[in-house]
């Protein structure tokens, strides 16, 4: 069947990797892709904001199966609008992806529902929120409501910085995405990433992971869209996935289910777990990037029966095996990311890097020109390496990097160091 992927990060060359080795494949094209993609895809130059647009390749190219990888399209409705075309498709609905596209409306149904989470309020005005903070004290999260490329959260420390963060929203700084906020008890714990497919009426776990979000070594620094993970999460033990999916994946998917919203696609609980278990922090509704390429490392079987199984409601036939190792990403990003950052540089020694059979390089902000791969972006490239331990695993990965010839990138030298933590007191 011929298969049409929708994005250009890291996560897309991930599904794509998995993607191409299905015997199920046919032709697999990438809207827009990068330079590694177009490796093993045809990428193509298709305004993923036209639905209209997609759903007419869809048709000339006789498109049987279309994966969404990033948000937006999701929450824009795009699944609704191929489905009505008579396409079919990977993810939720333009309701149930609220679960990403409304912070409010994930709160509303924890709220309903009994799913453990933080305490919070909803505001759609300034004056509120701050009455609402100076009740509360500090530290306290303040989150825009709607979708901000990651950047529309704050965990103030001051009653200042929370006054600050909340005029942020009001006054534009995210767009719509902070016409209304949501402000949060601050959750004390280990964060960790908890991933399952549901179909509607079934749930299967998939592996966890743990993001690394801060720019620099030993968590400092800015917030950015994540710089490695490692997979599976140690902190998520056995006892603590079976809660997560009693208390938190299942209620919101049987909840959605009783509102006649199903959920179809990847849920991403995004954790906190705490003294007295796991609690979510919020919704994605879409892989985790940079989680989705360990994910992709340690995956055995076949993605793409796993996928269509998903949309066709069929999730209680598919088995679905892992490998069991450890994976680590590094991710490469180019100097001044998160914030300026220069284009245009090239980058060498790819080739050798990857030699490991154990190594995947995924691309995110790549292109390929006149044969060579130019970055073009803030997070550039993900280094993942699979391994029996993290350290094995990390070890390669960094290996990898080592080899890469790209003055004008960096990275974290301490991927996977909670990790690293037990396993060392576990020897």
């Amino acid at each position: 069947m011929n298969i049409l992927l929708i994005g250009s990060g890291g996560r897309e060359h991930a599904l794509a990797w998995a993607l191409s080795a299905s015997p199920l494949l046919d032709t697999l094209y990438c809207a827009p892709g990068n330079g590694g993609i177009s490796e093993i895809a045809e990428c193509m130059a298709l305004d993923t904001n036209d639905h209209e647009a997609v759903v007419a390749f869809c048709k000339d190219k006789n498109i049987a199966f279309t994966v969404i990888g990033p948000e937006a399209p999701l929450v824009a409705g795009l699944v609704d609008d191929l489905a009505a075309a008579g396409l079919k498709a990977f993810g939720p609905s333009k309701a149930a992806a609220r679960l990403e596209g409304s912070k409010a409306f994930t709160k509303d149904l924890c709220a309903k529902h009994d799913i453990p989470t933080a305490a919070y309020g909803h505001f759609t005005d300034a004056e509120a929120a701050k009455s609402y903070i100076r009740e509360q004290g500090v530290p306290i999260v303040i989150k825009a409501d709607g979708l901000a490329a990651g950047k529309g959260v704050t965990v103030a420390e001051t009653i200042s910085q929370a006054f600050e963060a909340v005029d942020d929203c009001f006054d534009g700084r995210f767009g719509e995405a902070g016409a209304e906020i949501v402000i949060e008890e601050c959750l004390i714990g280990e964060e960790a990433s908890f991933f399952a497919l549901v179909d509607g009426k079934t749930a299967i776990p998939l592996v966890t992971a743990q993001d690394h979000k801060r720019a620099f070594d030993g968590d400092k620094g800015p917030n950015t869209g994540g710089m490695g993970a490692y997979s599976p999460a140690q902190v998520m033990t056995e006892a603590l996935c079976a809660r997560t999916m009693d208390e938190i994946i299942l209620p919101t998917m049987e909840g959605l289910a009783e509102a006649c919203t199903p959920f179809k696609g990847v849920l991403f609980a995004g954790l906190m777990v705490t003294k007295d278990g796991p609690k979510l922090i919020e919704y994605n509704i879409r892989f985790g990037d940079p989680e989705c390429q360990t994910l992709m490392m340690l995956l055995k079987s076949d993605l793409l029966p796993a996928l269509l199984a998903t949309a066709d409601g069929e999730l209680d036939q598919v088995d679905i095996r892992w490998r069991g190792d450890m994976a680590v990403t590094v991710v490469m990003a180019a100097r001044g990311y998160p914030g300026a950052y220069e284009k245009g540089s090239e980058i060498a020694g790819l080739e050798e890097a990857a030699s490991d059979p154990d190594v995947e390089i995924f691309h995110a902000g790549t292109e390929l020109r006149d044969g060579k791969i130019i970055a073009v972006g803030g997070r550039v490239l993900n280094v993942t390496a699979r391994g029996g331990t993290v350290r094995e695993a990390r070890d390669k990965a960094y290996a990898a990097v080592a080899s890469i010839d790209w003055p004008e990138g960096f990275c974290r030298s301490d991927i996977g160091w909670r990790a690293l933590q037990r396993e060392d007191a576990a020897a």
